[in-house]
């Protein structure tokens, strides 16, 4: 019944932190084969390259799946998205 365009907002993974603070602000469940691979991050390095990863992989469906656009939450990390763009576009 949703008659208006859906813009998915998608918010890379930076830190080690928001695996508890993403679910907790924005009330959302993180896929558990992604917890599973932060949990194995050593440091918020490996915690990004994780993110990063992510976010350039459900893009690529979301794109594959016809979404018109995507919607980036940088939190003032813009070179994180920016690799992101670059791994897309």
């Amino acid at each position: 019944g949703i008659n208006v365009p859906i813009i998915p907002g998608l918010k890379p993974i930076t830190t080690l932190n928001h695996m508890s603070i993403l679910p907790s602000v924005f009330h959302v469940d993180l896929p558990d084969d992604l917890v599973d691979a932060l949990d194995k991050c050593k440091d918020n390095s490996d915690a990004k390259e994780v993110g990063i990863e992510w976010a350039i992989q459900q893009s690529k469906e979301l794109m594959a799946a016809g979404v018109p656009v995507l919607h980036y939450y940088t939190m003032s990390k813009s070179q994180v998205v920016k690799r992101i763009a670059e791994a897309l576009f």
